[in-house]
């Protein structure tokens, strides 16, 4: 696996000023963890994004702070302007390379499903990612789902069914599924949802008009 490496630098600039540093392409970020103590960090904005794009919050970067030695790190968590959908603040955590850790990793879907595309049913994927344990050196970044294994309705792809790396242990549920295919509504069963939604839409109108003759009463009551 590729070594993903990236630079920082010490931070002195905290709280709101680091605004400035946005302004600059650069976000704010902390490190902590074994070996060192917390530390206040910057980092450029696109090479953040390059890494954290290949190493998710599950795969070791090798952080460089200065002209210091490279510590193995986790991202450890991120922060996302909602609006403009960049990053803006990072956090990384130091790992001991000899210590097996705990970590969650996100679970890709690949490939096209014959139930979904011959038989017109709905992919569902209950769970997004996966508590593991392992080595820091053997966590990866995410785990390929084939869900073109599922061909019927009955179909399912369990946790136990996942294709788990070497030397990684997956702390889940064994039984629980990952993914499979609802099999699309019937005209009767679609029939009775509308119903029911008319039977919900006609017992709130009725609710609200009752509260606005109440409303009315105690007006007049009033004068």
């Amino acid at each position: 696996m590729e070594t993903l490496t990236l630079q920082a630098k010490k931070r002195d600039l905290i709280g709101r000023k680091t605004y400035h540093l946005r302004n600059e392409g650069v976000i704010p970020a902390v490190v902590y963890g074994v070996g060192t103590d917390p530390m206040n960090i910057e980092i450029v904005h696109n090479e953040f994004a390059k890494t954290f794009k290949s190493a998710g919050e599950s795969t070791i970067v090798e952080l460089a702070i200065g002209d210091g030695k490279a510590m193995h790190v986790l991202i450890q968590d991120t922060q996302i302007d909602p609006l403009r959908g960049e990053f803006i603040h990072a956090d990384f955590r130091a790992v001991d390379m000899t210590k097996k850790i705990e970590a969650e990793v996100k679970l890709a879907f690949v490939g096209e499903s014959p139930a979904v595309k011959s038989l017109g049913g709905t992919l569902m994927h209950p769970i997004e990612e996966v508590r593991v344990r392992a080595l820091p050196m053997d966590l990866v970044s995410h785990i390929d789902v084939d869900v073109s294994k599922l061909v019927t309705f009955e179909d399912q792809i369990l946790v136990k069914d996942l294709p788990v790396p070497s030397g990684v242990e997956i702390l889940e549920d064994e039984d629980a599924m990952v993914a499979g295919v609802d099999a699309p509504r019937s005209e009767e069963e679609l029939a009775e949802l509308d119903t029911a939604v008319e039977i919900d839409v006609n017992a709130v109108e009725k609710v609200e008009k009752e509260k606005k003759e109440e409303g009315e009463t105690t007006d007049e009551v009033a004068k």
